[in-house]
């Protein structure tokens, strides 16, 4: 039988994948002999194509092209219903549960709008009820501070022209009676901003209060809305699936055949022109 020595090294040195010379150092080691026999053995393993591309020389590689032809167009013969066969039942797959999904992400959508307008209407009534509070605390602020800031500044503006008559004397009593109205100021305001800050801390909590349950509703609300989706979801996916699956398999029990015919007979022209082929250097082959 004849045959013809194929080295791992050749195969690296012309770029082979990592894949393929792994595989061939697994089966073979360090080199093989070529045969006929063999080549039908591993077609399904091993791309002769590539093979034929890179260790076969021009002349023969166009006898190569030419004899594998009538397979290549029996493959795709073989593979054109097929393929067309899968591209349908997907696309039929793909419409449903595009359907399906369109329909989950409106139910989903109005579900969020009617927790979000839930929610701004909760939380719009808190924040009307906080600013009136609020707005009542700072005027009763304003108010109690009036009459102190009135006096204060009245007292100030004696003590300054106190100081402008009298500019030694009128430092040391101009001191003296800032002081004292500072801490009259000080005195009279002390239970406007203690009472401005009780009213404040109670309008935040129930601001806080009001809004608590408005956020657990929106949060329990989105968790149903996401929990219906899935649930909507799943046997649309469920039935993508099972509608994919029989063309899948049908496509693949078809083209198994194919498939393997194709292999066998490019690994068998590889085979008989590796074998009765001239083999050129492989740094000229390269360089080409």
């Amino acid at each position: 039988m004849k045959s013809r020595v194929l080295k791992l090294a050749t195969l690296v040195e012309l770029g082979a994948c990592k894949s393929q010379t792994g595989l061939f150092k697994k089966k073979f080691g360090g080199s093989v002999r070529v045969t006929e026999k063999l080549c039908e053995k591993v077609a399904a393993l091993f791309d002769f194509d590539w093979a034929a591309r890179h260790l076969l020389t021009a002349q023969a590689w166009a006898e190569y092209d030419r004899a594998t032809a009538p397979a290549c167009a029996e493959y795709e013969r073989v593979m054109a219903p097929a393929r067309a066969e899968y591209q349908r039942v997907k696309a039929l797959a793909r419409a449903e549960h595009a359907r399906v999904r369109a329909q989950a992400c409106a139910e989903h959508e109005r579900r969020d709008a009617q927790a979000c307008a839930q929610f701004e209407r909760v939380t719009a009534q808190a924040w009307a009820e906080f600013e009136r509070v609020t707005a009542l605390a700072r005027a009763e602020y304003t108010r109690a501070m009036a009459p102190a800031r009135a006096e204060y500044q009245r007292v100030k503006a004696l003590a300054r022209a106190e100081h402008a008559r009298v500019k030694a004397l009128a430092r040391a009593q101009f001191e003296r009676v800032t002081a004292q109205a500072w801490a009259e100021y000080q005195r009279a305001t002390a239970p406007a901003c203690a009472e401005y800050q009780r009213v404040m801390a109670q309008a935040c909590a129930e601001y806080a209060r009001v809004m608590a349950p408005a956020c657990a509703e929106y949060e329990r609300v989105m968790a149903q809305a996401c929990a219906e989706y899935e649930r909507v979801m799943a046997p649309a996916w469920a039935e993508y699936d099972r509608v994919r699956a029989p063309a899948c398999a049908k496509y693949a029990r078809v083209m198994a055949p194919a498939r393997a015919e194709y292999a066998r007979v490019m690994a068998l022209a590889f085979a008989k022109l590796y074998i009765g082929d001239v083999r050129l250097d492989v740094r000229k082959r390269i360089q080409r």
